[in-house]
Parts: structure tokens; C-alpha cells; sequence
């Protein structure tokens, strides 16, 4: 969920009309993300690779504005022609855009500004979703915008996570909930699965963005999978053996990038040991030894999994795990916003969807067959996938509707500000 947009299959049939619902609540769950922050909040870039809420917020209505509301609505009326640039991400085709690592610069447009900029852009929507009858193409390209969205939702909670960590009051987001009764995590199992032929990739049914396609056929060896992702006690044990000391351990990169950056630990750990506290979204809050490891970069998933003796998965072992459960778990929904222990009722395998993003060993590239859609908003997917890893699963900030389990949500190696975490494998 990086910044982008991919591209789903746009001749998927749909009602207008029946995506106004849907477009009203996505939109509104977005400003509800955006509520407890102050103006400043919304303003401040933490790191080249987040963005301010308030560019969050103006370029998810850009992206409504500029692929639906002006090819497809006679007579629109662009909010602010300097928008164009502002808030274009990465599309070339449709012109300049404003430098990322500068975006926390743009004091002005306001938030002020900006809200009203998504309520004529919403206006817009309204009157457009008010149509009767099939539009498929422009139905499929709505549907796309409000995934895209989703992202965002996502992205507006790791970034406020990042940029509240980087301030020495250590704020917090929102209040905690209710904690349930401690639990210890189930213990850590092997779930054996046999080689075979299998099929990976979207099946045409629903929304899909267009890197899960198309479907094809891969052949597996036997492997066996954790029945739940690494925890905090058993990654502190890591550290504890010298795992970050340690360069038989790492990747030639990774060990590069641990010593030049000083990394010790995961993101937000407060000390090397694990035992004390840990950064939240709602502030410092006590460390959970039970709870899903967070915050951890491939390159320290990858270390972990040769100290463990294991390995990590592949995006394809992973995805036929995934086929063998419900989408069910912990996400943005249930307002935790932090990863919570495995559940003893989850056997054989917990925690594969929601918590936290689970790292592959698969290299992001494009399935066989794969064609990117023509015009900008096919320019996203092939021009990425280079030197970046798949994660699975969604986490504690996706939301529920958005994730399947043929999501391939990737970032490069040494990504650690998104709620990324991650679960052994092993061969048989």
C-alpha cells in the first residue's frame, strides 16, 4: 500500500447507483481517520516516505476529480487547476507533480482548503452515482477509486503513527480500548501442506486489483507453515542471542543496512530488550511479549527465520494457506489499531489475515501473463515492481472489506513504519 493505485480489471459490469452507498461510507470513514488530528497534525511530513494527512485527504479526491469527474462529466468544474500538480502521485502521463519528500512544505492549500475541495468533489460524485442504469467501465473505475482510497485510510494511520513517534510528548492518536483478559499466544505448531499443482491469483469474481491476476498455475514442493506469525517474547529472544550482532545471520544488504542505520530492534521498541514499552497509536503503552511482532523490515524477518531455523514463505504458499480460511481477524474496524495475540481458537492457523502484514520471500514481479492497463492509470503496477518484497494478510489499520487473499501488498526490504510482521515456514 504504497502511495499508488493499482489498477483493477475495468471491464468489470456495475450499477452507478448502486456504488453511492459504498462511495458515501468509504469517504466518510476517511474523515473520520482525519478527525482527531489537529490542522497542524494533518500538515507535518515525518519522513520522504509518508505524507501529511491533509495530502492524503486532497489526493484521494484528485484522483476522483482527474480519472472520473473530468473525462466522464460534461461541464465539470475543476476545484483549483494548481491542484492537477499538487496532488498527482506518480502518474506522468498526467503531467507534473510536486516532489515527494516536499509535501509536508505545503502549508497552503489550508485543511480548511482542502475539506472543501473533497465536499465539491463529493458533490460531484453524488450527482454522477444518481445515474440509473449499467456503465461498466466507469463503474469498474469508481470501484478502483475507492479501493485506492482504502490505502489511504490505511496509510494516513501508519503515517500519524510515525509522525507522532518522531515527537518527545509521544502523543497518542486515540484513546485505548478496553484491554481483554491477558492471553498467552497458542503454542507455535506446524501446519503441513502437501506438493502439488496449484492455482494462485485472483478468479475474475469481485474487485481485484490488477497485480493479483491473472490466475495461474504453480507448482509446490511440500511445506509446512506456522499456525501463527513470530511474537514479540520470541523475537526479543532474538535480539537477546545477538541476532542484530550476528552477520552469518543476514542478507549482505540487510546487514549493510542494520549497521549504517543502527538498528537494534523493531520500530518503536523503546529498548533492545522488548521488555519494557513499545509506541502506539495510542501513545507508549505496556510491551505485549504475546502479541505479533511489528514494525519489522524483510531484512529482520529474513535473520529471524535462519536463527529460527526456518525460512519465510513464498507469496504462493502463503496464498494457499490463505484459501484454506475465513477472512477474519483483527482490522481498522474493531479500533485496537494495534496487533493483538493469536487466538487459541483459530486453530490450526491464526492471524493469517488482519494484525499485521505478513512478509514473503517472493520478489514483487508480475504474474505470467500480466498486461498493464493502457493510459495513466495503467502506468502504477509494471513500473514497480522491482526491488520490493510481497506481504499478505492486511493488518490492524486495513480495512476489513478491502483485504482477500490474493492481496499483494508490497514494499522494499527495509520497510518497517507499516504494520508489518511475519510467520515461518519451513520445507517438509
Amino acid at each position: 500500500m504504497n502511495d499508488r493505485a493499482p489498477v483493477a480489471d475495468l471491464a468489470q459490469p456495475t450499477h452507478l447507483s448502486a456504488l453511492a452507498p459504498r462511495y458515501r461510507a468509504i469517504r466518510a470513514a476517511t474523515e473520520a481517520l482525519a478527525a482527531p488530528l489537529s490542522a497542524e497534525d494533518c500538515a507535518i511530513q515525518s519522513m520522504p516516505d509518508a505524507s501529511p494527512v491533509k495530502w492524503h485527504l486532497a489526493h484521494t479526491s484528485w484522483f476522483f476529480e482527474t480519472f472520473v469527474l473530468e473525462p466522464h462529466v460534461p461541464g465539470y468544474r475543476v476545484y483549483d487547476a494548481a491542484f492537477r500538480m499538487l496532488f498527482n502521485s506518480y502518474y506522468n502521463a498526467v503531467g507534473d507533480k510536486h516532489p515527494r519528500p516536499q509535501r509536508g512544505l505545503l502549508s497552503r492549500p489550508s485543511l480548511d482548503a482542502i475539506r472543501g475541495y473533497r465536499a465539491h468533489v463529493d458533490a460531484a460524485m453524488d450527482t454522477l452515482l444518481a445515474r440509473t442504469g449499467s456503465a461498466s467501465r466507469l463503474g469498474a473505475l469508481i470501484e478502483l477509486g475507492l479501493n485506492h482510497e482504502q490505502q489511504h485510510q490505511e496509510l494516513i494511520l501508519t503515517d500519524v503513527k510515525h509522525l507522532l513517534s518522531r515527537n518527545p510528548l509521544k502523543p497518542a492518536y486515540a484513546l485505548a480500548q478496553t484491554a481483554d483478559a491477558a492471553a498467552g499466544a497458542p503454542p507455535l505448531e506446524w501446519v503441513e501442506f502437501r506438493e502439488g499443482l496449484v492455482e494462485i491469483g485472483h478468479d475474475g469474481s469481485g474487485f481485484a486489483f490488477d497485480n493479483e491476476t491473472p490466475r495461474h498455475r504453480q507448482y509446490l514442493e511440500a511445506f509446512a507453515l506456522a499456525s501463527r506469525p513470530v511474537t514479540n517474547a520470541e523475537y526479543a529472544a532474538f535480539i537477546a542471542d545477538g541476532g542484530y550482532r550476528r552477520p552469518e545471520l543476514w542478507l549482505s544488504e540487510g546487514w549493510d543496512w542494520v549497521n549504517a542505520n543502527g538498528i537494534a530492534a523493531p520500530l518503536y521498541w523503546e529498548d533492545s530488550s522488548g521488555g519494557a514499552r513499545q509506541f502506539t497509536l495510542h501513545g507508549m503503552r505496556p510491551f505485549d511479549a504475546h502479541a505479533p511482532a511489528c514494525h519489522v523490515s524483510l531484512f529482520e524477518a529474513d535473520a529471524y527465520a535462519r536463527w529460527a531455523g526456518a525460512r519465510l514463505p513464498t507469496e504462493a504458499e502463503w496464498e494457499v494457506a490463505a484459501a484454506t480460511v475465513p477472512v477474519e481477524g483483527r482490522f481498522s474496524e474493531d479500533g485496537a489499531l494495534h496487533p493483538s495475540p493469536a487466538r487459541r481458537d483459530r486453530a490450526p492457523l491464526a492471524q493469517l489475515f488482519g494484525d499485521v502484514w505478513e512478509w514473503t520471500q517472493s520478489a514483487y514481479a508480475p504474474y505470467p501473463g500480466f498486461r498493464p492497463a493502457a493510459g495513466a492509470i495503467g502506468e502504477y503496477n509494471g513500473k514497480f515492481m522491482c526491488n520490493q518484497y510481497v506481504l499478505r494478510g492486511g493488518s490492524c489499520a486495513t480495512p476489513r472489506m478491502h483485504i482477500r487473499a490474493t492481496y499483494r501488498n508490497f514494499f522494499p526490504a527495509t520497510a518497517r513504519w507499516q504494520f508489518s510482521g511475519f510467520r515461518l515456514a519451513r520445507d517438509s
